[in-house]
Parts: structure tokens; sequence; C-alpha cells
């Protein structure tokens, strides 16, 4: 029970790797923020955590938007009364295309979610662990879902990879700037993972994921959040600023 009387927040919360870490936050003791854009899929991974025994809320959230993020941060201060762990996993993807095609309408709407998502997020989260008193010697922990595309090239998405590996500066000017005051920042870069995302593309697209994955299969969603919520445990006590690779393998350097 390594997160008995804390509470997590995990934004992307109502499917995939989101909904795996909420329900092994809840299990390991947490109050669990629920956070997602879909607000029915939110309610689903909360009814989840409920049915095991756990204790959580939805809340509906719109990373791109700093006010959405801001109430976010607000419901969980407002319910729960702290905040000791978040996971920033919220993202979208779209399907490779040629650099030259790529619109800038598409550029944006990644970089909002996927990039400034995460800016926001942390912006917040991070104010309420400052106005907090520490919990054994720390405020709180934080944890980004980047991508192998955050050290190498995604092929055909340069918008994605731009957000990818702009996360990773994120963490490291964050995890910089707060372990003074308590508070750590760290992320991981799944690899490809069976998620309903992945799975909402075409086949060609699905057999072109498992064949750059280790062993030709897509990884599982509940490993990749077993590593977000060791970051975010005190068992980590003395990890800041690293970027994690769950793939399997696939990426390393």
């Amino acid at each position: 029970m390594r997160f008995e009387g804390r509470t997590a927040l995990v934004t992307g919360a109502g499917s995939g790797i989101g909904r795996s870490a909420a329900e092994q936050f809840a299990r390991e003791g947490a109050r669990v923020v629920v956070a997602d854009r879909d607000t029915a899929a939110a309610k689903a991974t909360v009814e989840r955590i409920a049915a095991a025994g756990g204790e959580a809320i939805a809340v509906e959230v719109d990373v791109a938007d700093e006010a959405s993020v801001e109430a976010m941060v607000a419901a969980a201060i407002e319910r729960y009364g702290r905040l000791d762990a978040a996971l920033n996993n919220a993202g979208i993807s779209h399907l490779p295309r040629p650099f030259v095609e790529l619109t800038a309408t598409d550029w944006q709407q990644i970089i909002d979610v996927n990039l400034t998502g995460v800016f926001l997020c942390m912006k917040h989260e991070i104010r309420a662990m400052l106005a907090q008193e520490p919990i054994d010697g720390g405020r709180g922990a934080l944890c980004a879902t980047s991508s192998g595309a955050g050290r190498v090239p995604a092929p055909g998405q340069p918008h994605y990879t731009a957000a990818k590996h702009g996360v990773l500066g994120l963490v490291k000017v964050a995890a910089q700037e707060h372990l003074a005051q308590g508070i750590r920042s760290n992320a991981i870069l799944p690899g490809a993972t069976d998620t309903p995302m992945i799975r909402a593309n075409s086949p060609e697209f699905l057999e072109m994921m498992r064949g750059i994955s280790p062993g030709g299969e897509l990884g599982s969603a509940a490993d990749v959040a077993a590593a977000a919520v060791w970051l975010c445990s005190p068992e980590a006590r003395w990890v800041n600023g690293q970027s994690i690779a769950v793939d399997g393998g696939g990426v390393m350097i």
C-alpha cells in the first residue's frame, strides 16, 4: 500500500495506460482523480476502481485548455485535500504521412495536447504540491508519458516526435527546479503498446507497430503503467529527471 493516505491524479485515465495506472494507484491505497476528456470513459474507470474496493472521482478535462486544467487540480484538492502523485498521460496521435504533407492545423493539434497539455498540467500540479505540507520529506511526484519518439523519430510523425521530445525537456526543467522543495519529476517512454488508441487504426498500421516492437508483439498497458506508478512511489525517492523506456528493449540509447 505505497500510496495509502495519498492522492493520485491521472489524465487520459478513461482507457489504456491511463486506466491501468489509475487502477494500480487505487490498489496501492491512493484516492484517485480519474481525468479524461471523455466523461463516460472516466466514470467507467471509477466504477472499475470502486468495484475493486478503491476510491476515485471522475473529472472531465481538456488538457489543452488552461482553465480546464486548473479546475481539474482544484477539484482534486477540494475533494481530497492534497495531491501527492500525478501521471500526465493524456495524448493523441495521427496516422503517419510525409513531412511536406503535414498541415499546420494537424501540427498545432498534436502540440497543443501532447506538449502544451503536459506543461499546463505540470504547472498547476506543482503549484498545488508547493502549497501542501510534505509527507515523509516529499511534497509529491510527477510522471509524464512521453514515447520512444521522445528519443528517436517516429516515421511520418514530425509533430508527434517534436512534442514527445519536448515533454522530456519539461520534465528535466521541473526536476531541476523543484527537487529542493520535495517534488520529483520523471517520464516514461512507452513503445508500441496495446491500447484502444492504437487498435483504432487500420490492420496495416497495427502490423507496422508489431513489426517495430521487440518479439513482434504489442506491449501491455499494465506493464507501462506499473513503471509510472513506481516512479511516483516512495520507492523511487532518489529518481528524478529521468526518462525510462518501457518498450521491451525497442529503443536502447
